[in-house]
């Protein structure tokens, strides 16, 4: 799922497609899960939500709550072997990251990862998500709206452009948005929603409600 694209949601079978066509050929398959990853979709990865397993896959965000930067690179076993089977004498895999296993992010990911076991919040957001679908679906008829799609606990809302400002009611919308309380995320004339996985109904009833009286009074 593309989501600073505007959450755009692979069709089906698509990444099975990828996938084949990347074995055919030799060709590694990534999925950057810097969004979808640690239970936006409803399961742990995109991963595991599509049934699809990427040759390398990128994380961040998620892996310690957004709150210390950190960021992890998940391989296959096939492509970690190649760089462990070199020559006794020699670092496997020689590279330099000023802050690799920096001792407070490391900390916060631990402390982040047994929060989601504890909580359960890997798989939280299947269980919310028809209650954010219908929601967000609610604002299918509100003013300047041509299109709403979702998937977990994301969605997004398309409006049409202002004639010669591209991106304009978007920002528009944001702003209000972020003066009443709520806050959500515009990438063009598409307003991204993105609710934390503790979020209970109420709070999704709040944050569409303002949404959609912030459509009826934009222009």
């Amino acid at each position: 799922m593309a989501g600073s694209t505007g959450v755009l949601i692979p069709p089906k079978g698509y990444l099975e497609r990828l996938r084949a066509i990347c074995d055919k050929h030799g060709i590694l398959l990534i999925f950057d899960e810097v969004i979808t990853g640690f239970g936006r979709l409803g399961s742990p990865f995109a991963a595991t939500h599509f049934g699809v397993i990427p040759d390398l896959m990128t994380a961040a965000k998620g892996i310690t709550n957004g709150c210390v930067p950190m960021g992890a690179v998940f391989a296959k076993s096939a492509i970690h072997d190649v760089f462990m089977t070199g020559p006794e004498h020699a670092i496997e895999f020689p590279h330099g990251y000023t802050y690799s296993a920096h001792p407070l992010a490391c900390a916060a990911s631990l402390a982040t990862l047994d929060t989601y076991a504890d909580e359960g919040l890997l798989t939280r957001a299947a269980k919310m998500a028809p209650a954010f679908e219908h929601a967000v679906h609610s604002l299918d008829e509100s003013p300047h709206v041509i299109d709403v799609r979702n998937i977990g606990l994301v969605g997004a809302v398309e409006l049409s452009p202002i004639a010669g400002q591209p991106g304009k009611r978007g920002f528009d919308v944001m702003v209000e948005c972020f003066q009443r309380g709520v806050l959500v995320r515009f990438t063009g004339d598409i307003i991204a929603l993105s609710p934390p996985l503790i979020v209970e109904e109420s709070h999704i009833d709040q944050a569409i409600s303002t949404l959609a009286d912030v459509l009826k009074q934009t222009a």
